[in-house]
């Protein structure tokens, strides 16, 4: 049973959000392949990034954990992630924007993403010589910068809050994968490329992780589902 700990990780993540898409009230079965589209796209820098921390040894997955399948050096539980967790993300921020009034977040846009790329350039520069906080800092500052300048994203506000929201099951679950209750973590980290600062027993680096992860899902998502309303009002 051990070796489906995170297959079932996986697979718990994903599970209620996955049956709650077909409710009447929610219907996010209609954007599944808009959904699809997007986590795809990002998963490919994603796994690109988790190839090379592999092999560079930042972090490494303990097979006893795994089912033993592995693709391009990677627990095929691993590739998995990138579609379960931003499922489970995408379609809490779909519910939460739906049923509530979020929008006042975004007055908030402008201040937030230039106070979190100044922290995130900081952490880049004085971290340089350490690899996880470095590229994450550093793809997270590139994230915002895009999405606000470039994109010209009304959303991040809400984004932000919702992902704080999130971390109601991002600890538990990134906890299980990190170490928390379990005699050794599913996912290992070598201390010299990280800032060694966690929460329980998670690296302070993975919040900012999943928040690009989050940011730019949500971004390909809004995206692929504008294009299909433009599709469909067509005459």
């Amino acid at each position: 049973m051990k070796q489906y700990t995170y297959l079932l990780v996986d697979f718990l993540t994903i599970i209620v959000c996955f049956v709650f898409s077909f409710h009447t009230r929610i219907r996010f079965n209609r954007h599944f392949g808009a959904f699809l589209k997007a986590a795809m796209l990002v998963a490919v820098p994603f796994i690109a990034w988790d190839i090379w921390f592999t092999a560079s040894g930042v972090w490494w997955f303990n097979s006893s954990y795994t089912i033993g399948r592995t693709i391009v050096g990677l627990p095929v539980e691993e590739l998995l992630f990138f579609i379960c967790i931003p499922f489970s993300c995408v379609f809490t921020f779909f519910c939460l924007d739906k049923f509530f009034d979020l929008g006042w977040a975004n007055k908030y846009n402008t201040y937030l993403v230039w106070l979190l790329t100044s922290v995130c350039l900081i952490a880049a520069i004085v971290f340089n010589n350490r690899m996880y906080p470095f590229v994450t800092a550093l793809s997270a500052s590139i994230t915002l910068v895009y999405l606000h300048l470039v994109a010209k994203a009304s959303w991040i506000g809400k984004a932000s809050l919702v992902y704080l929201l999130l971390m109601l099951g991002f600890i538990p679950v990134n906890g299980v994968l990190t170490g928390t209750g379990l005699e050794s973590p599913v996912v290992n980290y070598n201390p010299i490329e990280i800032i060694n600062t966690r929460v329980l027993t998670i690296p302070a680096e993975d919040f900012l992780y999943g928040y690009t992860l989050f940011l730019l899902n949500l971004y390909l998502f809004f995206l692929f589902t504008s294009q299909k309303k433009s599709l469909v009002g067509q005459p």
